[in-house]
């Protein structure tokens, strides 16, 4: 590395730990940026300690070179308003603030030598994106493993852990890459046209069937089908997808003849299908013919600095879409970053860096800008205003499914959101749907009422 500037003896020691040899360079010499055959150079422009001159040199410095991979390291003193300090933000790579996170340096330096390679990318699985944690180490090997066996996968994880980005990437990695990969949502079918959405049906089969019509199976014909919350597929559903796992056929709705067909079933769910078998909505057969090979995707809060990683690759993707003035984030935010808990997962961090992108005024993104100044580890509601919130959206639900008569599409139905959304805010809630059906109207929000035997602890308020 050619350091343009007054690096420390401690910053100097820590980049030859990791092999990198570093010499001191002089921006208002416009020069020492020689290079020996076979090296690899990267220069970075120190502007801590640089008055205007200084500035206006690297300024020229960079502009004479760029070929060269540059990166910039800035204090909080720095102007970085002016056109100089602009002009050396937008032509760096990445940059850096005081005091310089050594082990970030690194792994930016480590894509140098890797031809270019991004570390956040090196698992070299596509859609796959910052997979240093165990956690998400010991995912990615399993897809390695899976990926060429022609069996189905069951996925599990929570709400917004990648489940469909690890099914495209069994796909990606399959025999059948060149073939259709289909993603179906369950929760969002139309309960009445379930079986022509995921089997097709032929004319006249029904009231407005006036076509044959190709299912999303037979579309995928050859490929791979990711069947997405599979636990709200229909019963009578469930039955046609077991004979398509046991005997390779499929009927379309309207017709007696047997379709062979040749798909890859993957299948996904946020929600206990054992317990979901053993309360009789889910086909035990079909459970057991999902859940030959089985992949956990881990939650956002156990993939410890993975974190930084993808927000900072969501940041890089976002500006080429978008260019704005947010290049990185600052130590306040990465801190914040680390320390909440993400109940939305990797869906809420890409939510939030795209916000903190087009918000932020100036280079860095701060904690503020991505709306984790006030963060907790805890995803509990921290006001009164909070807790007004939760139990005003529980008391809501509840009544709903009471007029509904715990009928779960109904109730979809009457509060305008999917089925999926329902049985997630039940979970969120505590609301046993088993339990409420066997109580009945007499159970109040808050706890079962006196004399009720309820199969598990009392509801309570999610305080």
């Amino acid at each position: 590395m050619v350091w343009f500037g007054q690096p420390t003896d401690e910053e100097c020691a820590c980049l030859a730990r990791e092999g990198w040899r570093t010499r001191i360079g002089d921006a208002q010499l416009q020069g020492g940026v020689g290079m020996r055959r076979g090296d690899i150079v990267v220069a970075m422009a120190d502007l801590r300690h640089s008055d205007a001159d200084t500035v206006q040199a690297m300024d020229q410095l960079m502009a004479d070179h760029p070929w060269l991979p540059w990166l910039a390291l800035v204090s909080q003193e720095t102007a970085a308003d002016t056109p100089e300090v602009e002009r050396i933000l937008r032509a760096s790579v990445d940059f850096f603030t005081a005091p310089v996170d050594m082990k970030r340096l690194t792994d930016v330096l480590m894509k140098f030598g890797n031809d270019w390679t991004p570390a956040t990318e090196k698992t070299d699985i596509p859609g796959i994106v910052g997979a240093q944690s165990p956690a998400m180490c010991a995912a990615v090997a399993s897809l390695r493993k899976y990926a060429p066996v022609e069996l189905p996968v069951l996925i599990t994880g929570e709400t917004g852990s990648g489940k469909e980005v690890a099914a495209r990437a069994l796909h990606g990695l399959s025999a059948r890459r060149e073939r259709p990969f289909v993603a179906i949502n369950c929760g969002a079918l139309p309960p009445n046209l379930v079986q022509s959405e995921l089997f097709g049906h032929e004319r006249g089969a029904f009231t407005g069937a006036n076509a044959r019509r190709i299912g999303h199976f037979e579309a995928a014909s050859g490929g791979t089908v990711f069947l997405d919350e599979i636990g709200d597929l229909p019963f009578d559903a469930q039955t046609s997808l077991l004979r398509l796992l046991q005997e390779g056929t499929l009927e379309r709705v309207g017709s007696s003849q047997l379709i062979r067909l040749d798909v890859r079933v993957l299948a996904a769910t946020h929600v206990d299908l054992e317990l979901a078998v053993a309360q009789g909505r889910f086909r035990e057969d079909l459970y057991y013919r999902l859940n030959v090979l089985r992949l956990r995707m881990p939650a956002l809060r156990e993939r410890g600095g993975d974190v930084e990683l993808l927000a900072q690759n969501f940041l890089d993707a976002f500006r080429l879409r978008h260019p704005g003035r947010a290049r990185t984030f600052s130590s306040s935010a990465r801190q914040a970053m680390r320390g909440f808990s993400w109940p939305g997962n990797v869906r809420e961090l890409i939510n939030r860096v795209q916000r903190a992108a087009v918000v932020a005024e100036g280079t860095l993104i701060s904690a503020s800008d991505l709306d984790l100044q006030d963060a907790q580890p805890s995803a509990t509601p921290r006001s009164s205003l909070g807790l007004t919130r939760v139990s005003a959206e529980r008391e809501a639900v509840l009544n709903c499914l009471r007029e509904s008569r715990y009928n779960i599409s109904e109730c979809a139905r009457r509060l305008n959101v999917s089925r999926v959304t329902v049985y997630r805010l039940c979970k969120k809630h505590r609301l046993e749907l088993d339990g409420l059906r066997g109580n009945g109207l007499p159970f109040r929000a808050g706890r079962p009422a006196a004399g009720v035997n309820a199969p598990r602890p009392p509801v309570t308020q999610n305080m």
